[in-house]
């Protein structure tokens, strides 16, 4: 029986396990934790949500919706999961964090063919790695600094890096709800998915120059601070301009507030974490503040006044290799035959998004250890467009990104923008449907 180690635990780690185990290919699962922790992870399972709880929109008019259903037809053991653990979000996809990691830890430590590790590998040359079919690294963003660094030598390459930032979380039982009302945008009648603090024009310049001025986490003297552009802090949303924020996750349109009937200035909602609705993530609020400053700047928030915090916002690096420069079409590092990345250190961003790359890699790489091939989903599919952006060679710097229609061809006609997403929808149904029928993946 073919054997395949693979490092990190993560949703790229954890889906890619699963598929190769479901294609009978045995698997050893190195996690660190708990021995060892990266800055960002507090908890001991696998497929730990360290950023937002919410997988974000559904439906085919959206390409993050797509990829679900993509994943879904595919047999992705997150999206299992994900319905599984499903919590309230209006027209995204939430789930609670912890119920989430669970169903994942089960699956992965009862499956037959899956030996879970919990070491910390250090190095590609580390000697559990030799005797190996196939190495995969899906260490994440957050790998160790000497995995990195055994990385970034063996690529050649210099280090890559953003800097991503992750919103606080705090209890429901400190909201004030004389101030706060429930509600989803546009959508009244989904009046328990979010809570929303309605801000008048003086709250909102007031919080916005507090935003300015607080005392933030300053990035360490030999890296540079580079932010990804889909999750921006907060605070540097707020430094493009006084009105950025209002014109972004506080805009206020499609809101009324029922107290007074009148559209808010400004406003911010807060998600729900779990499925008992105890604890609310701040949208949009991604941060670099310094602990003591987001306590006293997020309770200008109206209705946040006596704010608990069950998690604080942070920062921290994310490291990515330049893919198109390192990685063969099939995921395997071009100088070193046998080492496989997958997830987002490959540079696709976002939980699903490297759950993807993971999820495709497993099924790819079962294919060939069982002696055949998998053909590429096309550019035209979700998951097609996440693995042509690995390949396309940039005119600038690669960077990362989430799934997006732009990664997909153009549409010949021109339309309206509900129009033309909706037929990037139906065109990459009909041309996933063709592909998994022709490869016979159906599951």
């Amino acid at each position: 029986m073919a054997h395949v180690a693979i490092v990190g635990g993560g949703l790229a780690g954890t889906e890619c396990a699963w598929q190769l185990a479901e294609a009978g290919i045995a698997v050893t699962l190195y996690e660190m934790k708990p021995g060892k922790r990266s800055e960002a992870h507090t908890e001991d399972g696998l497929a730990e949500l360290v950023c937002s709880n919410s997988f974000r929109a559904t439906g085919p008019a959206a390409a993050i919706g797509l990829l679900k259903e993509e994943m879904s037809s595919l047999g992705s053991l997150v999206m299992k999961a994900a319905f599984a653990t499903q919590v309230p979000a209006g027209g995204a996809l939430a789930v609670d964090r912890t119920l989430f990691s669970q169903y994942i830890t089960d699956a992965i430590e009862n499956h037959d063919s899956i030996t879970v590790v919990h070491q910390e590998i250090q190095s590609l040359d580390a000697s559990e790695l030799q005797g190996h079919d196939a190495v995969v690294i899906a260490a994440g963003p957050l790998a160790s600094e000497s995995l990195t660094e055994s990385l970034m030598t063996a690529v050649g390459n210099q280090r890559l890096y953003f800097y991503d930032a992750i919103a606080p979380i705090i209890s429901r039982d400190s909201v004030d709800f004389d101030k706060a009302f429930w509600g989803s945008r546009w959508k009244p009648e989904d009046d328990d998915d979010y809570l929303n603090c309605p801000m008048n024009e003086a709250e909102y310049k007031a919080f916005v120059t507090a935003l300015l001025e607080g005392e933030k986490v300053q990035p360490r003297d030999f890296e540079k601070e580079i932010h990804f552009e889909g999750c921006l802090p907060v605070e540097a949303m707020a430094e493009r301009g006084e009105m950025t924020l209002a014109f972004g996750p506080l805009k206020p349109v499609g809101f009324e507030d029922p107290k007074t009937g009148d559209r808010p200035f400004a406003i911010v909602q807060l998600r729900t974490e779990n499925a008992d609705k105890t604890a609310f993530n701040l949208v949009g609020f991604q941060t670099k503040l310094k602990y003591p400053e987001q306590k006293r700047i997020f309770r200008m928030i109206p209705g946040l006044e006596q704010a608990e915090f069950l998690r604080l916002g942070s920062i921290h690096r994310n490291t990515y290799v330049n893919a198109p420069d390192v990685l063969e079409n099939s995921l395997q590092l071009k100088n070193r035959p046998g080492v496989y990345l997958a997830g987002q250190i490959t540079g696709v961003e976002g939980y699903l998004e490297s759950a993807a790359c993971g999820l495709w890699l497993g099924l790819s790489l079962g294919t060939n250890m069982n002696g055949s091939s998998l053909e590429e989903p096309p550019v035209e599919t979700a998951i097609g467009a996440l693995l042509g952006h690995l390949k396309a060679v940039p005119d600038k710097r690669f960077q990362p990104s989430n799934v997006n229609f732009g990664l997909m061809p153009g549409l010949q006609k021109k339309m309206k923008k509900k129009l033309r997403k909706e037929a990037y929808g139906v065109r990459a149904k009909e041309a996933f449907q063709t592909w998994i029928a022709s490869v016979g993946l159906n599951r």
